[in-house]
């Protein structure tokens, strides 16, 4: 590692976050000024987002080679009003907060009093959300039955492809220019409204390509200033880096790159463009960056403008501008499911090329080397493996999994595939897409993938117990499904959930129709649109199904939990009949109090999901056939259908503190098992009695599921631990797991981090699809990691 980029990186993750209020201001400065007031909504969004980027602060960090920040400087954070405005009691919250906290200074708290909050109230897209719901949704969100993503952040999940790589933003406009030729105003009565759309796009095109002339301005300035200096002591090098900048800035985003150097820089420009548009939710991601970057690496090498060395330096610079961008604050429930600094940009290597041959290259590697190197936390790196990917590069990837920060995460490309197809998606587009953010798929640059928020399948069955009844609140927020003492039979049980289950899905679905309208009529994103096929063919917003392909997920949560407390029902209820449903009930309303032999039994002698023990995971197939079942193919707005994944974030957290005890013998408030994970502690049989019994479900009828795994240290201390972990990887794959994804560290020294955090600050781990620092997560979510199953051998 380079002296500058240790430098970059030191200052990168030292500087606390703190809230910028230029963007908030700039946007209000061009809605106040009546601007907006004469033109389509599409084209007042197009207009604001020119205004911005004319206007906000240009900042070249000193030695940085990859220029542009989403604020005004490293780790200022923008807000987002016509979103979510914050209020003065968020602001206070935000700077005081243990978790996730943001420096807000007094005259930002005074902008927002006299400036942003008095224009944004009632404007803002959390409003409108609210507004447009029911009291049976509310009831129902309040309880923790599910989350809604879209209350404090735009839809996205959004992915690139290569075309960014081969046109620049000027072909973009000549793409639009012909479609605007060629509406046809008497027979397509939908003509105005595609005009209006495709002008959106073309003006946000002109904006990011002076954004980008205005960092070449300020470059030059800043070499003309080394060239004075020089007369002194001047920084002859430093000088030519920046004409360099200069060069680089001034040929992207308008044209396409010719060079390494140039591809990086343009996809950083366009990975502002996106996240200044809007705050959309999982960011931005360029996707499958060692293809993409390849042949402008054997091309710089074989013509001798590049070396390998400056090749890795630009790849460090990269990933430090992903790490200077914290995720733009999130309050109340939205920070409790996804409590978390960063935007979840997610660098996919390997997998399959577009004629399915093994697509591993020499930038695999050295993007592998430079996770390694760089130990951050953003941008987050997967490994895409198939059966024809060579085992030393998975190989690889697990020597840098061992060095203990969580990355890179693993995912099976041909059960992606296998997804892909199923979902009516074409071999091309399949074989080019992947993972997006955490573990849900898209096919990239083609595809507008919207998670809606998060299912609390152990709440669900909790309000099934209750008949309806919330029993937190004594109020009735589900639909009767019977007295839990008049079910004879276990499938009685099961009934009577699937039954819940629908109702509050249902309650989901038509909400999130009515949210899906409210992005499309009050919040295009024509930035986004123009880099996603068929945005521009078509005349449409991303928001509104101009993307080839729209699919919406809402993710289930708790499958280990629900499993895990079914299995305990079915056991010991209709099997061995030691206790009855009355009993049942009576132990969780009253949280096991003065019962702990019985809640012993149902801990210690229930087959539990992850032994790969049928009993338990006969019980998970048919939780998730259910889901599935209520779920899948059901229609949306866009055109696209709705899908599911098995995902958590960190909300198992909350959803664990909104749920009270359940029959597998876990307390009230406790956490519940993350993704498809056994239950924290539950699974006793090691590592690949847990891969049989997850890949029993079929992950192929999913859009992603996420296991986590925890490794003592010494388990991957010498090639042989790599090598049995690179058999489990293969192994799981084969029977037909979509992901897997580690932490190498042990409970121990977890527990010291937590009792000494002064002297753990480095400490990384692999909280959910992402890793963070040990020491920022909060006590709750640091219990959770540490009650991990903790796998000593295989």
């Amino acid at each position: 590692m380079q002296e500058r980029v240790k430098k970059l990186r030191e200052e990168s993750i030292t500087t606390r976050p703190y809230i910028s209020t230029e963007r908030a201001e700039l946007l209000t400065d061009f809605y106040k000024s009546g601007a907006a007031d004469t033109v389509s909504t599409p084209v007042a969004r197009a207009l604001a987002f020119k205004y911005i980027l004319e206007n906000k602060t240009i900042y070249i960090g000193e030695g940085e080679l990859i220029v542009g920040e989403r604020g005004p400087a490293p780790k200022a954070t923008p807000t987002y009003p016509e979103l979510c405005c914050h209020t003065l009691e968020d602001l206070n919250i935000l700077h005081t907060r243990k978790k996730t906290p943001f420096n807000v200074s007094s005259e930002t708290k005074e902008v927002y009093k006299q400036k942003i909050i008095p224009f944004w109230k009632g404007k803002t897209m959390r409003e409108r959300v609210f507004a447009s719901v029911s009291q049976e949704w509310l009831n129902a969100f309040n309880a923790g039955v599910f989350t809604e993503f879209m209350e404090q952040r735009a839809p996205g999940h959004a992915i690139l492809d290569n075309k960014i790589y081969r046109k620049g933003l000027l072909d973009f406009k000549e793409e639009i220019q012909a479609e605007l030729a060629n509406l046809d105003y008497f027979a397509d009565p939908s003509a105005y409204e595609k005009e209006q759309e495709l002008q959106a796009m073309a003006i946000t095109a002109d904006a990011l390509i002076i954004f980008a002339e205005r960092h070449a301005e300020l470059a030059r300035e800043f070499a003309e200033k080394e060239k004075e200096r020089r007369k002194e002591k001047g920084n002859p090098q430093r000088e030519q880096e920046l004409l360099k900048i200069a060069d680089v800035c001034t040929r992207v985003p308008a044209h396409p790159p010719r060079n390494f150097w140039e591809a990086l820089q343009m996809y950083w420009f366009i990975h502002l463009g996106v996240i200044t548009e809007l705050n959309v939710w999982d960011s931005f991601n360029p996707g499958r960056l060692d293809q993409h970057l390849y042949p402008f690496y054997v091309k710089d090498l074989e013509e001798g403008v590049l070396t390998e060395e400056t090749a890795r330096e630009l790849l460090q610079c990269f990933w430090i501008k992903f790490n200077n961008q914290p995720a733009p604050p999130k309050v109340d429930i939205t920070e409790e499911q996804s409590s978390t600094y960063q935007d979840f940009a997610l660098i996919n290597v390997g997998g399959l090329t577009e004629e399915g041959k093994d697509a591993v290259n020499e930038l695999s590697y050295m993007i592998l080397d430079t996770v390694e190197e760089m130990r951050l936390i953003q941008p987050s790196t997967c490994i895409q493996l198939s059966s024809r990917n060579p085992d030393r590069f998975l190989k690889r990837a697990l020597t840098v999994v061992k060095a203990g920060f969580g990355q890179p995460s693993i995912f099976n490309t041909d059960v992606i595939l296998q997804e892909f197809l199923r979902a009516g998606k074409s071999v091309k587009d399949a074989r080019l897409g992947g993972p997006s953010g955490c573990v849900t798929i898209s096919a990239f640059g083609k595809e507008s993938c919207i998670l809606t928020g998060y299912c609390n399948w152990p709440k669900i069955f909790e309000i099934t117990l209750n008949n309806g009844i919330n029993p937190q609140t004594g109020k009735k927020i589900g639909i009767q499904t019977g007295d839990l003492s008049t079910f004879t039979t276990f499938e009685d049980v099961l009934t009577a959930y699937n039954r819940q289950l629908q109702y509050f899905v249902n309650l989901k679905i038509k909400y999130n129709n009515i949210i899906e309208r409210l992005y499309a009529e009050y919040m295009p994103a024509p930035f986004l649109s123009l880099l996603f096929d068929d945005c521009i063919s078509k005349g449409k917003d991303y928001h509104n199904g101009g993307p080839r392909y729209n699919s919406t997920y809402i993710q289930g949560v708790g499958m280990g939990t629900l499993t895990d407390s079914l299995s305990a029902v079915k056991y010991h209820v209709f099997d061995t009949g030691k206790i009855t449903m009355k009993e049942v009930h009576t132990l969780l309303s009253s949280n096991f109090s003065n019962s702990e032999p019985i809640r012993q039994m149902l801990l210690n002698e229930t087959p539990k999901y992850g032994n790969d023990d049928d009993y338990a995971d006969n019980v998970a197939q048919k939780i998730f056939e259910i889901y599935f079942n209520c779920i899948d193919g059901r229609p949306n707005t866009k055109g696209g259908t709705y899908r599911v994944n098995l995902l958590p974030t960190t909300v198992h957290i909350y959803f664990g503190q909104m749920t009270g005890a359940t029959p597998d013998g876990r307390k009230a408030g406790e956490p519940l098992s993350d993704g498809i994970s056994p239950s924290q502690g539950a699974d006793k049989h090691g590592p690949t009695a847990v891969v049989k019994s997850v890949a029993k479900i079929d992950h192929t009828r999913t859009g992603g599921t996420l296991l986590n795994q925890k490794f003592l240290p010494q388990v991957l201390q010498d090639e042989q631990g790599i090598t049995n972990l690179a058999h489990l990887v293969r192994t799981y794959f084969r029977l037909g797991g979509h992901h897997a994804q580690f932490n190498v560290v042990s409970a121990e020294t977890l527990r010291n981090a937590q009792k000494n955090p002064e002297k753990y600050g480095d400490l990384i781990v692999r909280v959910a699809g992402y890793s963070d620092y040990f020491v920022d997560i909060g006590k709750e979510l640091q219990d959770e990691i540490i009650a991990r199953t903790e796998h000593q051998s295989f």
